[in-house]
Order: C-alpha cells, then structure tokens, then sequence
C-alpha cells in the first residue's frame, strides 16, 4: 500500500503518468488499489506436472513427479489415511485445505526403497470432491511431490462416482495401457497395494471406514497390505469384512428357464405376444436376441421407441400384420401390461409372459458392469452404455406386481439370469462393483 500522505496521494499526476486515454496504467492501481490486483493461483514449484485428464468425461486426473518410467512390479499406494494423515485423522485439530503430513515418518524413506528396488510407484486415490475443495486439493499434491524429489511416481485421482472410483478398477486400467505402450506387462503376482480401506474389524464393533482398498486389490488380483502392515511390520490383520453384493452370492446351479412341459418357443410357431417383466439390465434384450430374434419375433423396446404410447403401436402393428412380438421393457405392474394384453384378447393371439428372476443388487451389479466395467477389448468394439439411475431399479421394486395369469396369460416362464460370456467377461462382471465408496 502506498505510504504517500493523503494530500500527496490527491495530488495531479502528468500525462507521462497516465496511461492510454489518461487512465492509470494497471501496475498503479493494482499498487494503490490492492482490489484491483489479478490474484493469481499458488503454484508451488517443484518436479510434480499435471497431465491431460484421463477417460470419456475427464474424470480421472492423471500426474507424474519426475520421470516415472514403466516397471513389470507395480507399488501401489492410496494416499489419504495411507501415505498422508486424513483430513479426518484428528477431528479436534482439522489440518488446512493444502496442509499435510505424513502418515508416519518413514513413509518417504520405505518410497525411496521400494522404488530403488525397481518398483513403479503409483499413487491412487479417490477423490470425489466439490469444485472448489478439489481445486484446493490439487494444489497439495505438489507440495508432497516437493517431498519425495528421489522418487519418481505416477499419480491417479477419481474425481467422479464411475469406472475409475475405487474399487472399480479403471485407474489400474488405465496404468496397465501406459505401461504396454512402452511395451510392459505389469507381474501382478510380484506387484502390490497398500491401503487403509481394508473393512478391518475391531474390538468393540469399531471397523475400518470403508473396504474399497482392499476390493481394488481382489479385482485387481495382486495382494494387499494395509498402513501398519506394510510400513510398521505389524501382524496382518486377519478379522474384516467385505458389505455389499457379490456374483459369488449367486447360487452356481442356476438353469436359463425353468423346466416346464411346453417349450421356450410354440411348436409348431403360432402367433403370440410376448411380455418380458423384470429390472432394467437383467439380460432381457440379450435373451430376445438368442432366442426370438431368430425366429422372426419384433422386438418392441422403450429404449428405442422412447415411450410407451409408442411401443403399444407398435406392437399393435405387428400382431395385425400377423407377425409375433416381444415387448421387452421392464412392465411392472398389472396396468402396463394390461395395455398389451387387452389388443392381444381383441386381435385373438395368446399372450405369454417371461419373468426375469433376480435382485435388485444383481441388477444394480450388471448396470455398473455394462455401463462402466467392460473389459477393454470388449469396450473398444461395443457403443457406450449409459449408467441407468438407481431410481428406475426403486422404482420397479416399489410398484412391482407380479405377473399372474387371470391378467390374460396363456403361460408364465421364469427366467433365471445367469452370465453368459467369455472368460475375460465373466472375470470383468466377477468383480466388486460399486460406486458408493464403501
């Protein structure tokens, strides 16, 4: 601020003093006027670079300190509660927005080991924050990178709840791409994580935060260590447990159909319609295709023809033109099916319903799968699915009724969903898959 006295501050200033069109040249103002002055964003120097955000809508940031070259052993490491205190360590003493410290002392030195061994250190982590407390927290990233000048690391952040949220496994894809341009294939068997969300049990129903850690760990097949194990040599913590669903759940004897005395198709083929009940991602389309697509059967589906109004014409079209339909959208209750059912009576075609069995967190499951967890050869070649919200699988369960046949129907199959894939789809869809961080 300027020290000139108030009569020499009003004093007339030249023309040399001013600037264009007599204004004041900016560095003036900015000088007498600190309101004025561009507040420019701290930008701590050091060998830590920011690099082009990673996936479809940018959601993984993606950084390296120094130049971290590809190894076939991998140092994993989460970084909040791992490498760093939480903000949440010490409730009564938060640390500030781009304050840190070391999880414990030795944390930098046993980098420095681990990468001297030829390991690849990488850092992951998720980081779904507000705008603002994530612009913040990328500011602290390079001060710990300032730290760690011998070690040479790669650095993954998930800012949003989707295929690179741990434990979805889309930040180890995405290593393991960077790593065979180079022309590496990482050993899993001799690679490794280190975090603090283990799902450990405790003395006193006290449990770790989240199991989301070691999840990523199993999807990923390498093992997993948690803090105290891999830095303090504590004993491995054997008591945890991992909450929320998984295929292995699922009973192995599951059939495609249900026995029954008729068969899945007329014999001989008769004109029908066909009503498919079940969750969203619960193999409806696919099964069409196996089995009625080849057969000639339209398929009549609110995906493609966006309304209702427009699926019961459809439908309508169809069984006046003579032909067989499958309407293969979730119908949930008595009233839409009756919309179905009542042009079938009219028109006098029998009418069959195939009821999808299966929970909602096995729907919610394929959902996450199709939409966020397909292997990379099979994404490559597939359209992009889009994650169906939540609230379509509530609101099914909410208003679900189940299919009886006064409603009209000649025959109700039940379908048990099984995956139906190749070794590497079945591993994909195997995974835990969950969004929610716990």
């Amino acid at each position: 601020m300027s020290t000139s006295s108030p009569s020499a501050a009003s004093k007339k200033r030249t023309a040399e003093q001013l600037g264009p069109l007599g204004t004041e040249p900016t560095k003036k103002i900015a000088k007498i006027h600190p309101f004025f002055a561009k507040k420019a964003e701290p930008t701590p120097a050091g060998p830590f670079r920011w690099l082009e955000p990673l996936g479809p809508t940018r959601s993984c940031l993606h950084g390296v300190n120094l130049s971290p070259t590809p190894s076939t052993k991998v140092a994993a490491f989460d970084l909040d509660g791992t490498l760093i205190k939480s903000i949440f360590d010490d409730a009564k003493k938060p640390l500030a927005p781009t304050s840190w410290e070391w999880w414990r002392a030795s944390v930098p030195a046993k980098l420095k080991d681990v990468f001297d061994s030829g390991y690849a250190v990488v850092i992951v982590s998720n980081q779904a924050l507000k705008p603002q407390a994530l612009k913040t927290w990328k500011l602290k990233i390079p001060l710990v990178a300032e730290a760690l000048r011998d070690v040479p690391f790669r650095l993954f952040a998930a800012t949003a709840k989707d295929g690179y949220r741990k434990p979805m496994p889309g930040m180890w894809s995405e290593l393991e791409r960077i790593f065979r341009e180079d022309g590496v294939e990482i050993d899993k068997a001799n690679s490794f994580f280190v975090g603090d969300a283990g799902g450990r049990q405790y003395a006193g129903n006290k449990t770790d935060f989240s199991s989301t850690d070691r999840k990523w760990a199993l999807n990923i097949g390498i093992p997993f260590f948690t803090p105290e194990e891999y830095f303090l040599h504590l004993p491995t913590h054997t008591k945890y447990s991992l909450p929320g669903f998984h295929v292995s759940s699922l009973a192995a004897n599951l059939s495609v159909v249900t026995p029954t005395s008729t068969p899945l198709l007329p014999a001989p083929l008769e004109q029908e319609l066909v009503l498919f009940v079940g969750y969203p991602c619960m193999g409806k389309t696919s099964f069409y295709r196996r089995h009625f697509e080849p057969a000639g059967y339209v398929h009549i589906n609110q995906d493609t023809l966006k309304t209702r109004d427009r699926c019961v014409k459809e439908a309508q079209k169809a069984l006046i033109e003579g032909k067989s339909c499958v309407v293969d959208n979730t119908n949930r209750d008595v009233a839409t099916r009756k919309y179905y059912i009542d042009i079938a009576r009219q028109l006098k075609v029998m009418t069959r319903c195939f009821l999808f069995d299966g929970s909602i967190e096995l729907a919610w499951h394929n959902n996450l799968y199709r939409a966020y967890n397909l292997p990379p050869s099979i994404a490559a070649t597939e359209p992009k699915r889009e994650l169906v919200p939540y609230m379509a699988f509530t609101g099914f369960r909410d208003k679900f009724e189940e299919p009886q046949p006064e409603e009209g129907f000649t025959e109700i199959k039940r379908v048990h969903w099984i995956f139906n894939g190749t070794a590497e789809e079945t591993r994909y869809w195997s995974m835990w898959l969950q969004i929610d961080g716990k």
